[in-house]
């Protein structure tokens, strides 16, 4: 779910979207930074945003979108 809202922002040039596989070395470091309780973790800007179920209206805050743009 997180992906299919984001990709469509990376291709549009909005966004920067990096997905990172959890058993990567840079997941593991991720993991054990923001400890997340689901998945996917998602960061903005570096910054931890949610884990699991990706708030749509936080997001749209967060990269200062309209939330109908998302």
């Amino acid at each position: 779910d997180a992906h299919d809202l984001l990709a469509p922002l990376a291709d549009d040039g909005r966004i920067d979207l990096h997905t990172v596989a959890a058993d990567s070395v840079d997941g593991a470091n991720l993991i054990r930074i923001h400890r997340p309780a689901l998945f996917p973790l998602v960061l903005v800007d570096g910054e931890f945003l949610s884990a699991g179920r990706l708030p749509r209206g936080k997001l749209a805050r967060a990269l200062s979108v309209e939330r109908s743009a998302i």
